[in-house]
C-alpha cells in the first residue's frame, strides 16, 4: 500500500538546530541534493520513518561506522550526516518499508536521546534515536578567485564525462549562475560518480567548496579513464563479434553451396573439430589446429597433403592438455616400497625420500596451477645392474604418477629429442612428445635412461637439445619441431640415469643433482638373491620353493667365483640356468620331487670357476712388495705392487698397463725418496747407479688413478733400503712431492676387498676420516684402520724397520727390540761390537 506524504509546513527549527529521528544506514551514504530509495528492515528504523512522516517528514540520515552493528547507538554512526525529507513509503509484503528519501543539506549530530512513542504507535512500538543536529553550511563561498579556475576545470572534465556516460545530463552545468548554484551542482555531480562508501562519506564531510570541487575533479578523472578503457574494450569486442558473425555467415553460405553441389561437410573433419573443443588447448594450439582444419576441409580426403594435415591434427589432440594425475605422496609408503624392492643403497634411498618430502611439502601449500617442477632434477649414477631404472619406477609408483622410460643410449640426432619438421616425408615428433602421448597426463615421471651414452655428429647434438628440457625456467615453453607450438613440460618430473659422470657434458651435468649408487657388496648380493632373484625366477619357471634347494654357502661361491659385477644381472642369469637344469632333472625322473644343488652339480652345470680372487703372495715380509687397494666398476680389489732395483744407469721402468696419472704418481714417489735420500741413508748418487722397475701384476688390465701413490713409494723405499714390508698391511692414498697422503675415493669397495682377502690393517689418508665414519655405519668391519698424514706415518706401520736408522745399526736395533719383547722386566744389554784397528 502506497502512502503519498501530505503537504506539511516546513519543519520549525529550534534556536540553533533541529530535533529529528535518526535513520542509520548500512554501507550507504546519502549526499545532499540527491534522492535515494532505501529498504528499511529494522523495527526501530521503521518507527523513526513513520514518526518523521507524521512530523513534517524531516529525518536525519547517517551511515553506520560498522556494517555488522544491528542496534546502533550514537557512537556507532558518523557524526556528519544529511538532513533529509521523506517523500514516499511503501509497505512491502515481507514486513519491510521501501522509502524514498531526499537529502537537503549537511548536518552534524550534537546529542541524541532514545524516544519511546507508545502514545503514537501503541505499547508494542520500538524505541528509536532522536538526535539534535545542526546544519553544516558550506564555507569558502567568498573565494571566487580560487573557485573560478576549479569550476572551469570541473566543467571541462564533466563535458568529457557526460559524453562517455549516457546517464549524465549534458547541460547540467549550464544552470550555474551564482556561487550557490556551484555549491548545489557540485553535490549533484557527486551523485553521478562511481564512488565507494569511504569516498562518499569523506566527500560528505568536506565543507569547503574549493576542496570539494578539487576532490570531485580527481574522482571524475579516474572515472573518465575507466570509461575510456571500457569503451575501447567494448569496441574491440564488438569488432571481434562482427568478424565472428561474418565468418559464421560465410561458413553457413559455404556449407549451403557445398550441400547444393553435393559436397557436404566431411564428417571426419567435424569429428576432429568436436574433439578439439573438448580439450583445454592453449590459444596458440587452438589457432593452429583451426587453421589446419580449415585447410583439411578444402582438400580431397585422398590427397597426400590431406593425410599429412590429418596426421598433424591427430598428434596434437592425442597429447594431454591440462590433464594432471593427483599426487599420492606417502613418505612411509615410499620408504617401505624402496626397502622392499631394493636392498642396500641406503644413501640413495635417503636422498630420494628427501626429494619426495619436498614434493609433498609443495603439494600441501600450492595448487596444481602454481606448482611446477622442482628445481632439482635427479641423476642416478652407478655401474650397470645396481637398480637405477627400477629406482625411478619406484619413485613414480610412490607419487602415484605415470612412468615412462626414454632410452637415450646411442642417440646422436637432435631430431630424436625435438622431432623432425613437417617438411620431411614421414616426419614425427621427438621422444619427449611420444612419452607425453604415452603417459596421457601432463605430470608423469619420465626416466631419461643412459644419458651418458648420447653422441653427436653432423645432425646436431642431442645433449644440447636436452638443455632446454631439463631447465625448469625454459621447459614450460618447449617447442617440438614437428608440432611447431609451445608445450608445457614444467610439471614433468625428470629422472636421469648414467654409468659414468665423465660421459655427461658439463652444461647438462650442471642442471642435475648427482646421486651415486655404489656396487653391491657380497652380503647385499646374497640378500638380493634370496629375497628377489630366486623368488622371481621360481615364479617365472613355475617351480615351487621346495623343489629347488640352494644353500647360502653355494650362493656365496656363485657370487664370488662365477660372477664379477657391481650389480646382479649376471647373478640372476646364473640362478636361472641352475633352475633350468633343475627342471631338466625333474622331467627326467618323474618320481623326484626336489633337487638340492651340491658343489659337484654346481661344477657340472656351470663348469670351473670363471673368476678367481687376486692371490696374494703368502710369503711374509717380502722386500719391495706392497699390497695396494683398487676400485673398479665391478667393485673393489687388491693388487700387489712390486718394485725392484738393479745396478744400472738411473733408468725407471713402469709396467702393467699403467695410465698417465699412475705413472706420474710413481715419478712423484721417486722424487720424494730422492729428496730424502740422506735420511734414508741411500747415498747422494743412488739414483744414477741403479735402475728401478715398478710392476703391477695382471698386466692385461689397464690401471690408472692417483690412489696407489703411497703404496708405490713404500715399495720403492723397501726395495732401496732392503727393509721387508709387513704382509698383512694394505694401503691406499695419493702422494705429493713433500710426502703428504692425500684423500682418495672408492673407500667402501676397497675396504670390502681388503676384508675378503684377509687383510688385517689398512692405511688410509687422514683426510678421509669423515668418509670412513660414514662407511662404518653401513658396513661394520673388524679391520684395523690406521689414518696417516705423511709418508713417515706410512713407513712406520708398513715396514719392519725404520729406514731412517743407519743400516749397520738396524740389526742391533731389531735384536734389542726382540729381546725386550721376549722377556718383559728383564734388561738385556747388547754388547758393542769391537772393531779391529788397521
Amino acid at each position: 500500500m502506497i502512502h503519498q506524504a501530505t503537504e506539511q509546513p516546513p519543519i520549525t527549527p529550534t534556536e540553533t538546530g533541529h530535533n529529528l529521528p535518526l535513520l542509520p544506514l548500512k554501507s550507504v551514504v546519502l549526499l545532499p541534493k540527491s534522492a535515494r530509495q532505501i529498504i528499511v528492515t529494522r523495527a526501530s528504523s521503521m518507527q523513526a520513518v513513520e514518526y518523521a512522516l507524521k512530523h513534517n517528514r524531516a529525518i536525519f540520515v547517517s551511515a553506520q561506522i560498522k556494517e555488522s552493528t544491528e542496534h546502533p547507538t550514537i557512537e556507532d554512526i558518523y557524526a556528519v550526516g544529511t538532513r533529509s525529507i521523506v517523500h514516499e513509503i511503501v509497505y512491502q509484503a515481507d514486513n519491510t518499508l521501501r522509502v524514498v528519501v531526499e537529502g537537503i543539506c549537511r548536518a552534524r549530530v550534537v546529542r541524541a536521546d532514545w524516544l519511546s512513542p507508545e502514545q503514537l504507535f501503541g505499547a508494542q512500538a520500538a524505541s528509536f534515536l532522536q538526535v539534535y543536529c545542526e546544519d553544516v553550511p558550506t564555507t569558502g563561498l567568498d573565494k571566487l578567485t580560487e573557485t573560478e579556475p576549479l569550476w572551469r576545470q570541473l566543467t571541462l572534465l564533466y563535458g568529457t564525462y557526460s559524453k562517455l556516460n549516457a546517464k549524465a545530463p549534458t547541460h547540467l552545468l549550464s544552470f550555474a549562475k551564482t556561487i550557490h548554484d556551484v555549491d548545489y551542482l557540485t553535490d549533484a555531480i557527486a551523485t553521478l560518480l562511481d564512488l565507494n562508501f569511504n569516498e562518499r562519506q569523506h566527500l560528505l564531510e568536506i565543507t569547503d567548496l574549493n576542496s570539494r570541487i578539487a576532490k570531485i575533479c580527481s574522482s571524475i578523472k579516474r572515472d573518465i579513464d575507466i570509461l575510456q578503457t571500457q569503451h575501447r574494450i567494448d569496441g574491440q569486442v564488438q569488432t571481434q563479434m562482427e568478424k565472428n558473425q561474418r565468418e559464421f555467415y560465410l561458413n553457413e553460405q559455404l556449407k549451403a553451396i557445398k550441400k547444393e553441389l553435393g559436397e557436404d561437410t566431411n564428417p571426419e573433419v567435424q569429428q576432429l573439430r568436436d574433439k578439439v573443443k573438448e580439450l583445454k588447448l592453449s590459444a596458440e594450439a587452438t589457432e593452429k589446429v583451426e587453421k589446419e582444419l580449415k585447410r583439411l576441409e578444402t582438400m580431397s580426403p585422398l590427397s597426400a597433403e590431406a593425410v599429412v594435415c590429418r596426421h598433424y591434427i591427430e598428434w596434437i589432440i592425442s597429447l594431454p592438455w591440462g590433464t594432471l594425475s593427483p599426487d599420492t605422496i606417502s613418505l612411509a609408503q615410499a620408504e617401505g616400497m624402496l626397502d622392499k624392492n631394493h636392498a642396500g643403497l641406503n644413501k640413495a634411498k635417503e636422498r630420494i625420500i628427501e626429494f619426495l618430502a619436498t614434493q609433498k611439502f609443495q603439494a600441501l601449500r600450492q595448487s596444481n596451477d602454481e606448482r611446477g617442477q622442482t628445481s632439482n632434477i635427479i641423476c642416478l649414477v652407478g655401474p650397470p645392474g645396481v637398480g637405477k631404472t627400477s629406482l625411478g619406477k619406484s619413485i613414480a609408483t610412490s607419487l602415484g604418477r605415470e612412468f615412462v622410460r626414454i632410452s637415450l643410449g646411442g642417440v646422436r640426432d637432435e631430431a630424436e629429442i625435438r622431432g623432425h619438421r613437417r617438411t620431411y616425408i614421414g616426419s614425427l615428433p621427438g621422444k619427449l612428445i611420444h612419452a607425453m602421448r604415452k603417459a596421457k597426463t601432463q605430470n608423469p615421471v619420465i626416466l631419461l635412461d643412459e644419458i651418458d651414452k648420447m653422441t653427436s655428429d653432423t645432425h646436431g647434438d642431442p645433449a644440447a637439445a636436452l638443455l632446454e628440457v631439463l631447465d625448469p625456467e625454459q621447459n614450460k615453453t618447449f617447442v617440438d619441431h614437428f608440432l611447431d607450438i609451445e608445450y608445457d613440460l614444467s610439471k614433468v618430473m625428470f629422472i636421469a640415469t648414467a654409468n659414468l659422470i665423465e660421459g655427461i657434458p658439463y652444461p647438462l651435468l650442471d642442471r642435475m643433482e648427482m646421486i651415486q649408487l655404489a656396487g653391491y657388496t657380497e652380503e647385499e648380493k646374497l640378500t638380493i638373491a634370496k629375497k628377489f632373484l630366486i623368488p622371481k625366477n621360481l615364479t617365472e619357471h613355475a617351480l615351487k620353493s621346495e623343489a629347488f634347494i640352494l644353500s647360502d654357502e653355494l650362493l656365496k661361491k656363485i657370487i664370488g667365483e662365477y660372477t664379477k659385477e657391481a650389480g646382479v644381472r649376471q647373478l640372476e642369469r646364473v640362478v636361472a640356468k641352475l633352475m633350468r637344469k633343475c627342471i631338466q632333472l625333474l622331467l627326467e625322473d618323474s618320481e623326484r620331487k626336489k633337487v638340492t644343488v651340491t658343489e659337484e652339480l654346481l661344477k657340472e652345470w656351470l663348469g670351473s670357476p670363471k673368476f678367481k680372487r687376486t692371490s696374494l703372495d703368502a710369503q711374509s715380509n717380502k722386500v719391495g712388495v706392497v699390497t695396494g687397494l683398487a676400485w673398479t666398476d665391478l667393485g673393489g680389489d687388491v693388487l700387489e705392487i712390486e718394485a725392484t732395483t738393479v745396478p744400472g744407469k738411473g733408468n725407471i721402468t713402469l709396467t702393467g698397463q699403467l695410465g698417465d696419472v699412475m705413472e706420474e704418481s710413481a715419478h712423484a714417489a721417486l722424487s720424494y725418496i730422492r729428496a730424502r735420500a740422506k735420511e734414508f741413508h741411500l747415498g747422494p748418487s743412488f739414483y744414477s747407479s741403479k735402475d728401478i722397475h715398478i710392476h703391477l701384476p695382471d698386466g692385461a688390465t689397464p690401471k690408472d688413478g692417483p690412489s696407489a701413490g703411497i703404496a708405490m713409494c713404500t715399495a720403492l723405499v723397501s726395495s732401496l733400503t732392503k727393509i721387508p714390508v709387513v704382509n698383512e698391511v694394505a694401503m691406499t692414498g695419493e702422494i705429493t712431492l713433500r710426502g703428504r697422503a692425500m684423500a682418495i675415493g672408492g673407500l667402501k669397495e676397497k675396504l670390502l676387498a681388503a676384508r675378503r682377502h684377509g687383510i688385517k690393517t689398512v692405511l688410509v689418508p687422514k683426510e678421509n676420516f669423515d668418509d670412513i665414519q660414514e662407511i662404518l655405519k653401513e658396513i661394520p668391519t673388524d679391520l684395523n684402520i690406521v689414518f696417516v698424514e705423511t709418508m713417515d706415518d706410512v713407513l712406520k706401520v708398513a715396514l719392519k724397520g725404520d729406514p731412517r736408522l743407519p743400516r749397520e745399526k738396524e740389526s742391533d736395533h731389531k735384536k734389542k727390540r726382540g729381546t725386550q719383547q721376549k722377556k718383559v722386566g728383564k734388561k738385556i744389554q747388547a754388547k758393542p761390537i769391537k772393531k779391529k784397528r788397521k
